[in-house]
């Protein structure tokens, strides 16, 4: 593996020991094949991280960034991380990268045991708010190591803060923005989350049924879950639900796996006359420019991970006058006023 970095810079990034990385980097044997699919990534974010002049820093805080998310959102939040790493003039932040799409509590609070045994400056955490992860973040901060939550909150933790959007002002928009489109007619909406163990979903959800019950009670809402945003999984659901309610007028989708919902309208030959999604990923940037997505509520990412940096920067400097968090704002995006940077 060609490379032009020290194996200590290697091991640093990939939180391994130098025997380990050196061990890989020759293709000695014994190694596991995570293993060195780990010391493959660390190199490729090293590369990144010099391609951005990030290569030098006066100092570094190693994070660990660990989340259950599909792959077309952590790679949103890799390339927000990577670009925002040395946003704070001296001090540079090197993210280790921890994803899967789909894993068990158990699993996760092994993750997280794992790093804090390892050592870390800090950890970012999108999990499920279940005891399992909760016993984990209680760990963390019982070593000293500050946890900070990304998009989905876990409030009954010692976390250090959250940074991401107001999930239930978010949910209430997508509310008035079906409503004020289906006012006055009797039908069914679809609410799709990709799992009722995220709190993040859960608040988008209750400010959703909240306002849709206020002021729009005649029309109905149909929820399933547990997809986990992946295609096969949702688009499953959907057509289950679509074949028992033909009223289904319309979907405000919380968890993603837009394409496949769409795909399971199109097969049961039903239309779908207003479709609320979240974040502008690659695929939802697509499906709103062709009209299929109504509207997109979207945040920056990029602000969240300030937000978490400023929160890592308070525990290493508690006499420092920390700034209030913020929650980042939530814009409403057609295909008429996509931000720049999402043009192409």
């Amino acid at each position: 593996m060609a490379h032009p970095f020290l194996v200590k810079d290697i091991a640093f990034q990939a939180g391994l020991s130098t025997a380990t990385v050196d061990r890989v980097l020759n293709g000695r044997p014994g190694v596991r094949r995570q293993t060195a699919a780990r010391v493959r990534a660390a190199v490729e974010e090293l590369e990144r991280l010099q391609e951005a002049g990030h290569e030098s820093p006066a100092r570094v805080h190693a994070i660990d960034v660990v989340m259950e998310a599909p792959d077309r959102f952590t790679s949103a939040v890799r390339r927000a991380f990577e670009s925002e790493a040395g946003a704070f003039g001296t001090t540079v932040f090197r993210a280790r990268f921890h994803f899967a799409e789909v894993i068990r509590p158990a699993d996760m609070a092994q993750v997280l045991d794992r790093i804090r045994l390892r050592g870390t400056d800090g950890v970012v955490l999108k999990a499920p708010d279940v005891p399992e992860v909760a016993g984990a973040v209680e760990r963390l901060e019982a070593a000293r190591i500050p946890v900070v939550t990304l998009v989905t909150d876990l409030p009954n933790t010692p976390r250090a803060a959250y940074a991401g959007a107001d999930n239930r002002a978010a949910g209430e928009t997508a509310a008035y923005l079906v409503g004020e489109r289906l006012r006055g007619e009797t039908l069914r909406i679809l609410v799709t989350l990709s799992s009722n163990r995220f709190r993040g979903e859960e608040e988008r959800e209750i400010g959703f049924r909240r306002l849709m019950r206020e002021r729009y009670p005649e029309i109905g809402i149909v929820e399933v879950s547990e997809g986990f945003g992946r295609d096969a999984a949702t688009g499953a659901l959907v057509a289950a639900a679509l074949a028992r309610h033909p009223d289904i007028a319309g979907v405000y989708s919380i968890g993603g796996g837009n394409q496949a919902v769409l795909s399971a309208f199109e097969v049961a030959g039903r239309p779908c006359r207003v479709y609320v999604a979240h974040d502008l990923d690659a695929e939802n940037l697509d499906l709103l420019r062709s009209g299929k997505l109504s509207f997109v509520l979207h945040h920056d990412l990029r602000t969240d991970v300030r937000q978490v940096f400023r929160a890592m920067l308070a525990r290493k400097r508690p006499r420092a006058a920390a700034s209030p968090a913020r929650l980042s704002a939530v814009e409403v995006i057609t295909p008429f006023n996509i931000p720049a940077d999402f043009l192409r």
